[in-house]
């Protein structure tokens, strides 16, 4: 007994034992055993109560150290276990060390990232740690993260060295050097460099023309190329230097003139100058004005002294040197009036009075005129003598005393008057009435030319008669000549002398008249010398140097070089000012002493460049408030200016005002438009540029509202077209079909009546009733309608819409409970199906029908008759179904019959003759039956022909649908990845921004339609499966590179757990299942706020609620778990969030985004794959979504999704039905032995054909990651593969041909594009330089296949790279193009950068070198890598 207690005992005890152990297996450490103490089963006990302890204080720090660098982020937590002695140790410290190993990088990588975003470039992470160097992983990310501060301290060093050089140092043609910088940052380097050359080659030029004109140089301009505020500032001094070369035309013109010419009076005329320029242009013209009276008021004065008028003097005003001449002048009219009047009393005194001994006095007179006067006063003392001698002699013959003679000395016409008086004294008496005539005219009178008339003289008298007429005659002639040469000195003309012949003083005043000429025509050499060089020639410093003068005219030499040398500083001080004025310098002024006129220029110049300096400080402030700031509305206010510049300031704050107004309202009309309100117009008045940016914004709004409204018009049609075309399926009775027509589509089109006329027969299609109508209710006559009988039976009979306007009063009227009227139009359109008539819609209206209208009822007919067709289909089947169940249900019946009969043969043999007659006929009986069945089996054929021709049309909508929807998105990302881009840097960040958000929502729409598509592709049971060996380990490492990037933006952990248990490869589809995983994981991150992501790849049997059932007995199934912290789920939406567009919160407010489409597709996807996908959520602690696979993939998969409608029940693979034609019955069976095997039917539920969907690129691992591709892409080598190719664009959408012709010139290619194949052929014949084709499929006319098989029939073309572009992409469609003669295949939308490699690829001269393979190599490479860089949906 004992034994038998103690074995009892043992075994109770291995029984606890036991179940301890299982417990400690599956990771419950809380049991113990509870062995009695003393004995080996206690000791046992207790040890294997340590080992639990020690299990389970380990769990615990690990739980713990989970939870702690899970929840608070921290890495320098470490396992403590106690007592630590042997492996436990090494674990701990070998666990902690793992930590430290990993803690340490990680927490430098953070350090280094967090002085990389505080600015501090300096900092690198360490490559090795206290236990050695770092390796691997660990190793990658400091060597990455410290490349990655390297480049961009080298990128920040290089552009500040550049920014220092231009901004600061004014260093021009620096650019940034930055080695070993791929992507994006050689992109900056390279815009970076771009901007500073060009704004060094924009500075320079712009620096060269201002140089110019600071030399004097007007010829030059600036010619760089510019934009924006450097093509204003380019347009601002090519105008002032033709202002000034204008100004300087003029200037020159006036002074040569004046000066040279002598020319005066005339003006500066300079057009279109304003400011400065202007004033310069008036204080010309003011000097010329100036200098022309003075001038002319002292040539009037000289003139007139030089007539003898002396009453005359210089009276206009002047100053200056002009003063002094002015002074000069009437001075000596003053003396030359005093001697005039001196002589004159003299002459007076001695020719009419006859006091002889006077003498002139002329004071204060000097130089010639004191000797002029002195000669006077010797002519009067000599002729006082010789005059009183003769006078003594005439008195004496005037006393009749002819006896004495003249014995005063004379010489000279006096001696032979002396003579003549001696001789003639008794001829005197008559001589002296002549004489003193002739002498009273010519000495008092001043009247030369006269002559003495002697009559009844003779001899001696007459010739002293002659002799007087001749004195008087050269004297005439003398007097005569000097005075033509005194009046042309006078007229300023210096070129003539005396040259008649004279003696005595006549000869002296010859003589000294023609030094004076001499004299002044050397000087007026001298002064037109320095005139030259001083205003013509621009010399300022000469000097006139005139020789041998004297007296006033060495003064006046004298006076003209002080004026030069003033003249000289002055103008000279003034050109220092007003250069620096022109180089923009208003810094400087007129420090030189000036008076006069030029003190007033010189203030002039001073208040100018201070009434400059203000302005343009005001001007600038009023630039840089709207131009830089924004800021609409500033005034400038320049204090104490007038005239131009307070013209100027008026006409800036005018362009302000102007400016202000005009851009408010254009942003105005701006934030109106994108609030969607496109009905307000810029009213504002404009002028130039701004007239047409004005034209250009209310032309865009009137498009922009055509637009609108024509995207409204086709939004109205195409939501209604699906909305009716959804009401109408389904529907299986005509009645109500043609009742949902005219209520639902008669008051949709605006109209008022309505009728639907259908066949009446299922089978005919002669005549056609009214099935409803729209406030229409004829007579009976009236119901029903025959083909070519009224405009009804017409359009049945043509099958032809037809639209009549002008609808006469007695045709037809519309009632209502207020009063009738006349419809003005009518519209019958009929129903069509495969060519057959299947009925008309007729309506009428008040209006005329919208063109968008008739187009919706043209799309809409045509969804009609297929759901007419299908209703007579199903009513003809359903008929056909009901004939067949009552002949099976009579044949069941002739069958038991037929038993009672044959028991009734056994019972009774004597009247088996008789039965079997009876059962010939049933026999034949049942062969009608079995035709009959026949006949309802091809019925059933036809119609899964038809479902199959609804999946077809199905498919095609799709597909069709597809291409319309990527077509005009291929030109939208491309357009807006060039925008993103922003090669040109004219657009602000904020646009770029614009642009990104464009592109990015772009990407998420085609996301969205592919998302459709693959779910229309599931639910057809088409999706295709391509099982192949997945590596564990290649999926691991996608899902970290895809989500650890993710998750650590998001600021969550993330953690891959891959089970030891799990076989390292799976036989499954690898893109499906990684789509499975991709939408998984990205619900677990959206959904999660806080906390982490994990995904554990175990084996199924681990699972704690693991039901298998669904697998095969010995099938090995790996589970997907992917858990995370987030939302959760509520038990009520576990199911709903795996239907189609369904999520848990699907209210309007909710808090995230989606089309409700991933969770079912991936559903989808994991059956097709021989799994499930399981779910279980806690609201507010997380969820956790279980995918379940089979290791390999089940046999017959394949086959089974290719045959998704499966095949016709009762019809065997052959189309014949799976029955037995009951032609003969064996006597011997019993009846009960002869029964139909199955019925013949269909399954109504059948999933329509496969709907082909398209292709995503996917980042190639084996091919690096992106930014790899784009170091490939930047490689120089590579893109002068591009530069100057031209490349043929065959493509009828002008939008996709601007896109790619917009992308492909940005590359360096030359594009020319043909909306069709015909053209497209013609181009490339006018064209044979082109060096590649992009060429689209679906095109009018001539299709891209059709246009490839005709270029490949060139033979010249033969080799050419064609490459097909198409946005429809059908499953075949890549195999028939390549068989068409294309070289490669490209879907729309565009990856432009895959477009790019694919045409370097074929551009390459390797690639030129191998194009003799020509279709080995479409077939082989251009295939492989397709199907390399694309991944099914």
């Amino acid at each position: 007994m004992p034994q038998q207690a103690g074995a009892v005992a043992s075994e109770a005890q291995m029984d606890e034992l036991l179940a301890a152990l299982y417990s400690m297996r599956d990771g419950d450490f809380s049991v113990r055993l509870s062995f009695g103490e003393g004995a080996k089963s206690g000791e046992l006990a207790s040890v294997f109560n340590q080992v639990l302890d020690h299990c389970e204080q380990l769990s615990s720090e690990l739980q713990r150290l989970g939870t702690v660098v899970n929840t608070e982020g921290r890495l320098t937590e470490r396992i403590s276990v106690s007592p630590a002695r042997g492996a436990w140790g090494k674990s701990i410290r070998a666990l902690n060390q793992v930590l430290d190993e990993v803690s340490g990088p990680v927490t430098d990588v953070a350090r280094i990232l967090d002085s990389v975003a505080d600015g501090d470039l300096s900092q690198r992470v360490e490559l090795g740690t206290r236990h050695g160097e770092l390796h691997g992983d660990l190793l990658r990310l400091a060597t990455s993260v410290n490349r990655m501060a390297d480049q961009m301290q080298g990128f920040t060093n290089e552009v500040t060295r550049v920014a220092r050089e231009v901004g600061t140092e004014g260093k021009l043609g620096g650019s940034a050097k930055v080695e070993g910088v791929s992507g994006a940052w050689r992109d900056v380097t390279e815009s970076v460099n771009q901007m500073a050359s060009r704004l060094t080659a924009q500075v320079r030029d712009i620096s060269q023309v201002t140089y110019s004109v600071a030399q004097g140089d007007l010829s030059r301009k600036v010619k760089v190329d510019v934009q924006g505020e450097m093509l204003q500032l380019k347009d601002t001094v090519n105008t002032m230097v033709d202002q000034l070369s204008m100004f300087g035309d003029e200037v020159t013109r006036v002074a040569r003139e004046v000066g040279t010419e002598g020319k005066l009076g005339g003006r500066a005329n300079v057009k279109g100058v304003s400011g400065i320029w202007k004033d310069l242009t008036d204080n010309v013209n003011s000097m010329a004005d100036n200098l022309t009276n003075q001038v002319r008021d002292i040539s009037q004065v000289t003139t007139a002294v030089a007539r003898g008028d002396l009453s005359r003097k210089v009276t206009v005003d002047v100053q200056g040197e002009m003063l002094s001449l002015k002074n000069t002048v009437n001075t000596m009219v003053d003396q030359l009036d005093s001697f005039a009047d001196e002589v004159t009393r003299v002459a007076r005194e001695v020719g009419t009075e006859g006091k002889l001994g006077g003498r002139a006095n002329v004071k204060g007179v000097s130089g010639i005129w004191k000797d002029l006067t002195d000669n006077v006063n010797s002519m009067a003392n000599s002729l006082t003598y010789q005059v009183r001698n003769i006078s003594q002699v005439t008195r004496a013959v005037a006393s009749g005393d002819l006896t004495k003679k003249i014995t005063v000395d004379a010489q000279g016409e006096i001696l032979e008057l002396k003579d003549t008086v001696n001789t003639m004294v008794d001829q005197l008496s008559a001589f002296a009435d002549e004489v003193t005539r002739v002498a009273r005219e010519v000495g008092t009178e001043g009247k030369l030319g006269g002559q003495a008339h002697v009559r009844d003289v003779s001899g001696v008298w007459k010739d002293l008669t002659d002799n007087v007429n001749s004195m008087a005659n050269n004297l005439t002639h003398q007097v005569r000549h000097i005075s033509i040469v005194t009046r042309a000195v006078a007229a300023g003309d210096l070129t003539k002398k005396v040259t008649v012949n004279a003696k005595g003083e006549i000869l002296e005043l010859k003589d000294t008249i023609n030094v004076m000429v001499d004299q002044l025509s050397a000087f007026a050499d001298e002064v037109t010398r320095v005139a030259r060089e001083v205003g013509n020639e621009g010399k300022l410093g000469g000097r006139a140097d005139v020789k041998g003068v004297s007296g006033i005219w060495k003064d006046l030499t004298d006076n003209v070089n002080s004026m030069s040398h003033n003249l000289t500083t002055q103008v000279r001080n003034i050109a220092q000012v007003t250069s620096s004025v022109a180089a923009g310098d208003l810094s400087k002024k007129i420090t030189v002493d000036a008076q006069g006129e030029i003190l007033e220029l010189k203030d002039t110049v001073n208040t100018m460049v201070d009434q400059l300096s203000a302005f343009a400080t005001e001007v600038t402030r009023v630039a840089h408030e709207v131009g830089s700031e924004g800021q609409l509305g500033g005034q400038a206010k320049v204090d104490g200016v007038s005239g131009t510049w307070e013209q100027l300031t008026d006409s800036v704050n005018e362009l302000a005002r102007n400016l202000t107004t005009q851009v408010r309202a254009i942003g105005d009309v701006a934030s109106a438009v994108t609030r969607g309100d496109l009905t307000q117009n810029i009213q504002v008045n404009a002028r130039g540029e701004m007239l047409n940016l004005k034209d250009n914004i209310n032309l865009m709004v009137s498009n922009l509202r055509e637009t609108t409204a024509a995207q409204r018009d086709e939004d109205w049609l195409k939501s209604n077209l699906a909305r009716i075309s959804g009401k109408i399926q389904g529907h299986r009775d005509l009645n109500e079909l043609a009742r949902l027509i005219m209520t639902e589509v008669t008051p949709l089109v605006d109209a008022q009546h309505g009728a639907c006329f259908l066949p009446e027969e299922k089978d005919d299609e002669e005549t056609f009733r009214l099935y409803a109508g729209f406030g229409f209710q004829p007579e009976e006559p009236r119901r029903r309608i025959r083909p070519g009988v009224g405009l009804a039976g017409e359009v049945l009979a043509q099958q032809r819409e037809m639209v009549i306007h002008n609808v006469p009063g007695d045709y037809v009227r519309i009632e209502s409970g207020l009063g009738e009227a006349p419809p003005l139009t009518l519209a019958i359109f009929p129903i069509l199906f495969e060519g057959r008539a299947l009925g008309v819609i007729e309506l009428g209206s008040y209006g005329e029908f919208r063109e968008v209208h008739l187009d919706f009822l043209r799309q809409l007919v045509s969804h009609i008759g297929t759901t007419i067709n299908t209703i007579l289909a199903n009513s003809k089947t359903e008929y056909l179904l009901l004939q067949s169940r009552q002949l099976t249900t009579a044949l069941q019946e002739r069958s038991n019959e037929l038993q009672r009969q044959q028991e009734e043969l056994r019972r009774k043999n004597a009247e088996l003759h008789s039965k079997a007659g009876q059962l010939a006929s049933q026999n034949r009986a049942i062969e009608l039956q079995n035709r009959q069945i026949e006949r309802a089996r091809r019925s059933l054929e036809d119609r899964a022909h038809q479902l199959q021709v609804s999946s077809k049309y199905k498919s095609e909508f799709l597909a069709n649908m597809s291409h319309e929807l990527r077509t005009p998105l291929n030109s939208l990302l491309i357009l807006a990845r060039l925008l993103a881009d922003n090669t040109e840097q004219n657009l602000t960040s904020k646009q770029v921004e614009f642009a990104q958000t464009i592109h990015k929502a772009g990407n998420d729409l085609l996301q969205l339609i592919d998302e459709i598509l693959d779910l229309a592709k599931v639910e057809a049971g088409r999706a295709e499966v391509q099982p192949a060996n997945v590596s564990i380990t290649q999926l691991v490492d996608y899902v970290e590179a895809s989500f650890r990037p993710m998750t650590s933006e998001r600021g969550l952990a993330f953690a891959v757990e891959v089970s030891p248990d799990i076989p390292n490869f799976l036989w499954t589809d690898e893109q499906r299942l990684q789509q499975i995983l991709r939408n998984l994981l990205s619900n677990a991150v959206k959904f999660t706020g806080a906390g982490e992501v994990r995904l554990l790849i175990e084996p199924a049997w681990a699972l704690d609620d693991a039901d298998l059932d669904m697998f095969g007995e010995n099938e090995e199934v790996i589970a997907f778990s992917v858990a995370d912290t987030g939302i959760g789920i509520p038990d009520d939406k576990l199911q709903v969030i795996f239907e189609a567009f369904h999520q848990g919160d699907g209210t309007t407010s909710r808090r995230f985004g989606g089309t409700g489409l991933g969770l079912s597709i991936s559903r989808n996807f994991a059956r097709l794959l021989g799994g499930e996908i399981r779910v279980s959520s806690v609201v507010g602690e997380g969820s956790t979504f279980t995918l379940l696979l089979p290791v390999r993939l089940p046999e017959g998969t394949s086959e089974r999704l290719e045959d998704p409608l499966g095949a016709t029940a009762g019809l065997t693979s052959d189309g014949t039905p799976d029955i037995e034609p009951l032609t003969e019955i064996d006597i011997a069976e019993t009846p009960t032995e002869i029964e139909l095997t199955q019925e013949a039917g269909i399954d109504e539920d059948a999933e329509p054909p496969a709907v082909p969907v398209l292709r995503q690129i996917e980042p190639d691992p084996e091919r690096g990651e992106v930014g790899e591709s784009q170091e490939v892409r930047s490689d120089p080598d590579r893109e002068a593969v591009l530069s100057g190719r031209k490349v043929l664009i065959v493509d009828d959408d002008v939008r996709n041909v601007f896109a790619l012709t917009s992308a492909l010139e940005a590359s360096g290619l030359e594009v020319i594009y043909a909306d069709n194949g015909h053209t497209g052929i013609e181009k490339l014949e006018a064209n044979e330089n082109v060096a590649l084709v992009l060429m689209d499929i679906m095109m009018p006319e001539l299709d891209g296949d059709a246009t490839t098989r005709a270029i490949r029939a060139m033979p010249q073309f033969a080799e050419l790279p064609i490459i097909s572009l198409t946005a429809k992409a059908m499953q075949g469609d890549r195999e028939r193009s390549l068989e068409a003669g294309a070289s490669d295949y490209v879907t729309k939308p565009v990856d432009l950068d895959h477009l790019l490699d694919v045409i370097r690829k074929w551009l390459e001269p390797e690639s030129e070198a191998d194009g003799a393979d020509g279709t080995e190599a479409d077939g082989t490479e251009a295939e492989s890598a397709d199907t390399e860089n694309e991944q099914e949906q």
